[in-house]
């Protein structure tokens, strides 16, 4: 067995790995960047070395500082977990130059791989089925644009070095193919360092299938069964299951046997993923990622094998110690992809310190696999991922329900999370039916919708905040130092009444609180809505509340004038505004777009004196390995832009100004 292992990565992954490693007795290394440096997995491990400033080209992306790192600290293998490196044939080689271990195929194989297109051409040869697209040298934009002409629509367009979703363009008509090119290029050059593009016919409702491989350096090549990854946002998985329901027997014979083929066809070695688009029994090679996946924990959990444990002992030369035949898949998995981002605005990135956080409790079933902890920085130069929920069980729905459940118990606050949001896409009926396609976001628009654009639903919450903050201002009150401290409502000779005022977002809500004749009732009223509520079980700041006669749970956390709000497991935020929030208000009424993060501005599509419409672009910003779309709030004209295409800003950075069209 490997002694020491340097894992060249940072966040969850990098946890993961080491608590396997330590399971082994392998001595581990860290990693950090200065972003990192009091990061979950820098605590973790037995070792951590810096290896420069945050961007991941200073640090996670340097070859010479992470073979600087191992030598210092006397590694024997370098784990490269997946993304930075984990494909990088370059860097496999160095390891191997080096005399380090690479836990993962050797450079060549991953070679093989990392042209999209020559991998494409290479399996045709080899008689897995791929689908009819462009692999071909001619790569200026008048070639690939007669190329996709001859494809037809609608197609994708794709970076062939890279991998996660990055810069893939869905075209549907000829008239947007030259501007998605130029978009999937500008991203290629800036994400991977290789502009090569191939085109490929698009099916608009597929299936997402992938086959996880174990290939050991003395000729044994087994699949481990297959995944279902199909609930993507921007090619981006969010949620994967194992195994990919709704699949014939026969058909998934095929998956497998295509998968091993692939793997046999380049001479695979240790842990990786044959990718498979999937329509009505038929498969097409899309890609094969040569590292570990984020979703590895859900193969894991339906064949009990630990593959961070298999990566480290084929790297180490030992074989595989069981055949196909006893390779079994047990139950059903289902993982959620928990992000630092904000559903509500479009899946904005959310960065900065996790003032609190609490994870699912741990009982049978469910696992997570967490980066973070309370007090860790979310930086905004690496990708939103905080951890990932896994549940378990022996059938399909009560694993769905089972996740489900836990993510209702995530609760965070300084940053944002996509928590409610694969809950509820656990809990509609067309997953909870069975397989989905790659549209599932679009076929679920409503049901995935957020709460707060349900007027009904939003007006009780707002009532139910106001409620909280009477509830806990009169509770406080008898500890107050002096009268003028007291805020309990008290009338002499009249009901206890308390006008609240909150900010959702920008929009200030006015809400009256009307105490009770018992201790815990009160009437809360909006805009001629009322909602009588009765707390019990009072205990700290949860209580369990009886909203017009129904049974709820209500937690909630007071963080100076921000109201942390769950109601049976659903977030809501609100503020309590003081003379910042309002000129902060104030602004934005007036049209001043600011950064939501940190980031660099790639485009510019507008002028000063330019007239916009509502929702057109005005620039676009990449933050957080994404590029977001900054678009005008209302029809006007815009009277500055205040940053070039190529200039970092800081968040909150004023980005245009636009005056609104009388």
């Amino acid at each position: 067995m490997i002694e020491s292992l340097l894992i060249a990565n940072r966040g969850e992954i990098a946890c993961r790995i080491i608590r396997t490693a330590r399971a082994l007795g392998v001595r581990t290394i860290a990693v950090y960047s200065d972003a990192d440096a009091g990061s979950r997995h820098v605590a973790l491990a037995d070792v951590a070395v810096r290896i420069g400033p945050a961007p991941p080209r200073d640090s996670y992306l340097s070859i010479p500082a992470l073979l600087s790192a191992a030598r210092a600290s006397g590694a024997v293998a370098i784990h490269p977990g997946y993304g930075f490196l984990s494909e990088n044939a370059e860097f496999a080689a160095a390891c191997a130059a080096a005399g380090i271990i690479f836990v993962g195929p050797p450079a060549p194989v991953i070679a093989s791989m990392g042209s999209k297109s020559a991998a494409k051409e290479a399996m045709h040869r080899s008689g897995v089925p791929v689908l009819p697209g462009y692999h071909g040298a001619g790569q200026s934009i008048d070639e690939l644009e007669a190329a996709g002409l001859r494809v037809g629509f609608p197609l994708i367009v794709k970076p062939s070095g890279g991998g996660g979703g990055k810069g893939m363009q869905i075209v549907e008509t000829a008239d947007a193919l030259r501007g998605a090119l130029e978009a999937a290029r500008r991203i290629a050059e800036r994400s991977f360092g290789d502009a090569t593009l191939l085109l490929e016919r698009y099916l608009p409702r597929p299936r997402h299938v992938e086959v996880q491989i174990l290939a050991d350096t003395h000729g044994r090549v087994l699949h481990l069964y297959d995944r279902d990854c199909s609930v993507q946002r921007r090619h981006q998985k969010l949620i994967e299951e194992a195994p990919a329901p709704g699949i014939p027997a026969e058909a998934r014979a095929r998956l497998h046997e295509a998968a091993i083929t692939v793997a046999r066809s380049i001479g695979y070695v240790n842990a990786g993923t044959v990718e498979f688009l999937y329509a009505d029994g038929e498969f097409w090679f899309m890609e094969m990622n040569t590292r570990l996946q984020v979703e590895h924990p859900v193969t894991e959990a339906v064949t009990g094998l630990d593959l961070v444990e298999w990566q480290l002992r084929i790297a180490a030369g030992e074989p595989l110690t069981f055949s196909q035949s006893e390779v079994r898949c047990d139950g059903s998995a289902v993982e959620a992809r928990l992000c630092a981002e904000d559903p509500a605005n479009d899946f904005a990135p959310s960065v900065g310190r996790l003032d609190s956080l609490t994870w699912p409790a741990a009982r049978d079933g469910v696992r997570v696999d967490a980066g973070f902890v309370a007090g860790s920085s979310v930086p905004a130069d690496y990708d939103s991922l905080l951890a990932k929920v896994i549940a378990w069980a022996p059938a399909r729905p009560a694993a769905l329900a089972r996740l489900a459940r836990a993510l209702d118990e995530v609760r965070t606050t300084g940053v944002t999370t996509n928590a409610n949001w694969l809950a509820r896409a656990l809990r509609t009926a067309s997953l909870r039916a069975g397989p989905v396609s790659t549209r599932f976001l679009a076929d679920e628009a409503a049901a995935l919708a957020d709460p707060a654009l349900d007027a009904s639903v939003s007006a009780r919450a707002a009532m139910v905040a106001a409620a909280v903050i009477a509830h806990a201002d009169a509770r406080d009150a008898g500890i107050a130092q002096s009268p003028w401290q007291v805020r309990d409502s008290f009338r002499v000779g009249m009901p206890a009444v308390r006008r609240v005022t909150l900010l959702a977002g920008n929009a200030p809500i006015d809400v009256t609180v009307v105490r009770g004749p018992a201790a815990h009732e009160l009437t809360a009223m909006l805009d001629g809505t009322k909602c009588v509520m009765r707390w019990h079980d009072v205990a700290g700041q949860a209580a369990g509340v009886e909203l017009d006669a129904r049974q709820h749970r209500v937690e909630w956390q007071r963080v100076a004038l921000t109201l942390h709000l769950w109601i049976d497991g659903t977030y809501w935020r609100y503020l309590e505004p003081d003379e910042r929030a309002s000129r902060s208000a104030a602004a934005a009424v007036a049209g001043e777009l600011t950064a939501r993060l940190p980031g660099t501005v790639t485009r510019v599509l507008v002028a000063a004196g330019d007239e916009v419409s509502e929702g057109q672009p005005l620039l676009v910003v990449e933050a957080m390995k994404m590029e977001h779309t900054i678009r005008a709030p209302y029809a006007g004209r815009v009277e500055r832009v205040c940053h070039a295409a190529g200039e970092r800003v800081v968040e909150g950075a004023r980005l245009v100004d636009v005056t609104p069209r009388n």
